[in-house]
C-alpha cells in the first residue's frame, strides 16, 4: 500500500457537509470520501499514473 500524507484542507461549511453526507450514504468515513474523490477525478483527467509505472 503507499504511503500516506497528511495535510490540512479547509472547506467551507456547505461543502463539508455535502462530502459529508456523500460519505455517510456511501458507507465511507469523510477522509475516505475525500480520496475517493480526488482519486475518481484524477482517473477520469488522465493525470493518475498506473500502478506499475
Amino acid at each position: 500500500m503507499a504511503k500516506k500524507k497528511a495535510f490540512a484542507l479547509r472547506l467551507n461549511e456547505d461543502l463539508m457537509k455535502a462530502v459529508e453526507k456523500w460519505a455517510a450514504d456511501e458507507f465511507r468515513s469523510t477522509n475516505g470520501q475525500l480520496e475517493w474523490m480526488i482519486s475518481e477525478s484524477l482517473k477520469k483527467a488522465k493525470r493518475l499514473k498506473k500502478k506499475d509505472d
